[in-house]
């Protein structure tokens, strides 16, 4: 399954009001794993960026003037994310403004009809109701160290989204990068299969308390419809 993390920087907030996208970042996952084939791009919007988003994401004027337009990545885009699964934080945002450029170069693609989208806003309101859940609070729930992020960016955005729905959807298949199997501890093995010593000893066996019992059924309750062992008979 190839599914696509993205996010977008723009000019403003309405597209209806002549606002354009300045930046996309996408991010790859193949079976639930990071493959580090993502897709980054800055682009020259031909009008100013409002000053409330430069506040937001520092990007400026000055440095998008010698950068493409959407027009001129616009099939390179396509190529990418036809065919998967677009993993997006408020998606009616991004896919809004992502058809208004193509609207605008008269191209007849939609994003809906390149590809299915999961709003994973939309999936933290039903698993987390009446929390806050914006991508920093969702860092916050599940532990995602995102101090890095002083600014908001597109490419930085959809880096630590892919984080947070992998949590969100039952955790990370695969410690590393493109398959490579490794061990609990990060050390990667060559074969994918990590023997153990014989006369190891014995596992200690350590029970959950029926606290922690109840405190997991409520934990899979609020995940809702993600939550696959509810369904099990």
């Amino acid at each position: 399954m190839r599914q696509i993390v993205l996010d977008t920087e723009t000019t403003g907030l309405e597209p209806e009001q002549g606002h354009r996208i300045i930046e996309i970042g996408c991010v790859e996952m193949v079976d639930r794993r990071l493959t580090g084939n993502n897709f980054h791009q800055y682009l020259q919007p031909e009008r100013e960026i409002d000053a409330a988003a430069i506040e937001v994401h520092g990007i400026s004027n000055e440095f998008l003037q010698d950068k493409p337009r959407f027009r001129d990545v616009a099939q390179d885009f396509i190529d990418y994310v036809s065919g998967s699964e677009l993993i997006i934080h408020n998606a009616p945002f991004d896919v809004g403004f992502l058809d208004h450029e193509l609207r605008m170069m008269e191209n007849p693609a939609r994003v809906d009809s390149l590809c299915a989208v999961t709003d994973t806003l939309t999936m933290a309101k039903k698993m987390h109701p009446g929390q806050r859940n914006s991508l920093d609070a969702l860092c916050k729930r599940y532990d995602i160290d995102n101090s890095h992020r002083e600014l908001h960016g597109a490419l930085l955005d959809a880096e630590i989204l892919a984080d947070v729905y992998l949590m969100m959807t039952g955790g990370q298949a695969s410690l590393v990068l493109d398959g490579v199997p490794s061990d609990a501890f990060g050390e990667v093995s060559v074969s994918g299969v990590q023997r153990l010593p014989a006369n190891r000893p014995r596992l200690k066996v350590v029970q959950a308390s029926r606290q922690e019992l109840e405190a997991h059924e409520l934990q899979l309750e609020a995940m809702g419809e993600a939550c696959v062992w509810l369904k099990e008979d």
